[in-house]
C-alpha cells in the first residue's frame, strides 16, 4: 500500500534499493544532496547533479526533463551520510523561455518506488509560488533504519539560496555549474 504523504510526514522504508520518480508539468533539473546528521553538505562532491550525475549509491539524470528517475542504493551510502535530499530546480530562463517559478506550473509529484516499480510513498508538492528550487523530499537515517519525509521547502533564490541554507560554502559556483550542465543537456 502506498503512503500518500503531506508536507512534514514521514514513512519507513523497508527496501534499500529504490527509485525516485519525478513528474512535473515542465522540464526541471533534478539533483540529490548527501548530508550529515546535522543536515550539512560537506562539499560539492556530496551533490549528484546533471554535471556530476553519479555519487556512491546515487545516480541522477543528466538533463532537465518533465519526468526523471533517480536511482538510490541506501546500503551503498557511507556512514557519514544521514540524509539524501531530492532537489528540483527550474532551469534558468533563457531569454524568457520556460517558467521562472514553480507557482506558474503544475505541482510536481515525487514517488519513491521499489526497483520493481511498486510505489512505497508519494508526495505532491503544493503551495509553491515564487520558488525556483525546492527540496522535494529526503531519505534519512534514524536509529539504523531509513525513512522518507515529505519536505516541500522552496527557495525563491534558486539553487544558490538552497545550497547556502544547507551550509555549502561553494553554493553559487555549484548552482552555476548545474545551470551550465542543464543548458548543455537541453
Amino acid at each position: 500500500m502506498t503512503a500518500e504523504l503531506v508536507r512534514g510526514q514521514n514513512h519507513p522504508l523497508s527496501q534499500s534499493r529504490l527509485e525516485i520518480r519525478i513528474s512535473a508539468g515542465t522540464p526541471v533539473a533534478a539533483a540529490a544532496a548527501l548530508s550529515d546528521e546535522n543536515g550539512r553538505i560537506h562539499g560539492t562532491e556530496w551533490v549528484a547533479h546533471p554535471g556530476a550525475p553519479v555519487q556512491p549509491g546515487l545516480e541522477v539524470s543528466r538533463q532537465a526533463a518533465a519526468d526523471h528517475r533517480l536511482a538510490v542504493d541506501l546500503d551503498a551510502m557511507t556512514d557519514a551520510v544521514h540524509r539524501v535530499s531530492v532537489l528540483l530546480a527550474l532551469p534558468a530562463p533563457d531569454g524568457g523561455a520556460g517558467p521562472s517559478r514553480f507557482g506558474s506550473v503544475a505541482a510536481p509529484f515525487v514517488a519513491v518506488t521499489g526497483l520493481d516499480g511498486t510505489e512505497v510513498a508519494s508526495y505532491t508538492i503544493t503551495g509553491l509560488d515564487l520558488e525556483s528550487a525546492v527540496i522535494a523530499l529526503e531519505l534519512y537515517r534514524r536509529q539504523g533504519a531509513w525513512k522518507v519525509r515529505a519536505v516541500g521547502q522552496g527557495y525563491a533564490g534558486g539553487l544558490a539560496e538552497l545550497f547556502v541554507d544547507q551550509g555549502l560554502s561553494e553554493a553559487a559556483q555549484l548552482a552555476s555549474g548545474i545551470d551550465e550542465a542543464v543548458a548543455r543537456g537541453l
